[in-house]
């Protein structure tokens, strides 16, 4: 490349999501499962946040950790596959570089914020198991909003350096992104300069939030570490082949990180919703009564 196309190339104002490399042909058919999921999340993460909402007994803890983690899979699930079915369907690949830090910031910032949220729910499983006569004062609502705000800042801050390192970086390679949604390794691997700093730090920031929630999750609730260990495994996987794995197929690698950034909001709601008996009571109360009003209109 000469010098003068290289300096009209440097640092672009534009970037192109590719999709999922190497199934192109194939991204129709891709969006089916992948609407669907996005459909489901929303459905069922309204219906978690209408149902704690609408009965007073569900007023607990448990249940305020569990629409915050309805809230955080909503936003989460909104600011990201929208872009993802564009690409699939309208072949609208173009993102402006501003708009991609954006998306890039809140995707990292809330999967560490649900990470975070998990911790949360463990804790409060640990209580009431080990020390259910004092449950009502140790979780006061004083102390899960305190920890509900802890849990949001600790993935703001952590996650904040990582636009402004990408952004200080000179761009003169290519501004097509061999992915479907904006990740912070992706852009920054297209950088024509040390990428060091931005390596390490990404790399120290998800080993210490996974890695100590794990711990803690493990410390305080043994037994729910089988239902959240799922979400990780993919994400340590996605993180990982894009530094070490070379002889990963790339088409491979992006699927799965499809899947751990859209599956979880989907099953969130059935994992820990559905499957909490007074949730599933309150719903179908809500279903009997509705059922019973319809009967009624036909009669």
């Amino acid at each position: 490349m000469s010098d003068s196309n290289t300096a009209n190339f440097t640092n672009p104002s534009t970037f192109i999501l590719l999709g999922i490399p190497g199934l192109e042909a194939a991204h129709i058919w891709i969006s089916i499962p992948f609407c669907i999921m996005y459909i489901l999340a929303i459905l069922g993460n309204i219906a978690i946040l209408f149902i704690v909402k609408r009965d007073p007994s569900l007023h607990e803890p448990m249940y305020y950790f569990l629409c915050m983690l309805a809230i955080n899979d909503l936003v989460l699930s909104t600011t990201n596959q929208p872009k993802v079915l564009s690409i699939f369907w309208l072949n609208s690949r173009e993102i402006n570089f501003s708009a991609f830090l954006t998306q890039m910031y809140f995707i990292h910032t809330l999967s560490s914020i649900e990470s975070g949220i998990f911790v949360a729910m463990a804790l409060d499983h640990y209580v009431a198991i080990c020390h259910p006569l004092r449950h009502s004062t140790i979780l006061t609502n004083s102390v899960v909003a305190k920890i509900s705000l802890a849990v949001v800042l600790r993935g703001s801050v952590l996650v904040f350096p990582h636009p402004f390192l990408a952004r200080q970086w000179p761009y003169c390679r290519t501004n097509i992104i061999l992915h479907s949604y904006c990740e912070h390794i992706a852009i920054v691997n297209l950088a024509c300069a040390d990428i060091q700093v931005s390596s390490y730090y990404s790399l120290s920031v998800a080993f210490f939030i996974t890695g100590l929630d794990v711990v803690l999750i493990a410390v305080s609730y043994s037994q729910i570490l089988r239902a959240i260990f799922t979400c990780y495994i993919p994400s340590l996987f996605s993180f990982l082949t894009h530094r070490f794995g070379q002889n990963v197929a790339l088409h491979f690698h992006i699927l799965v990180a499809n899947i751990y950034i859209h599956l979880p909001p989907m099953l969130n709601p059935i994992i820990y919703g559905v499957r909490t008996k007074q949730i599933r009571d309150t719903l179908l109360r809500l279903f009997s009564r509705q059922g019973s009003l319809s009967f009624l209109v036909v009669l």
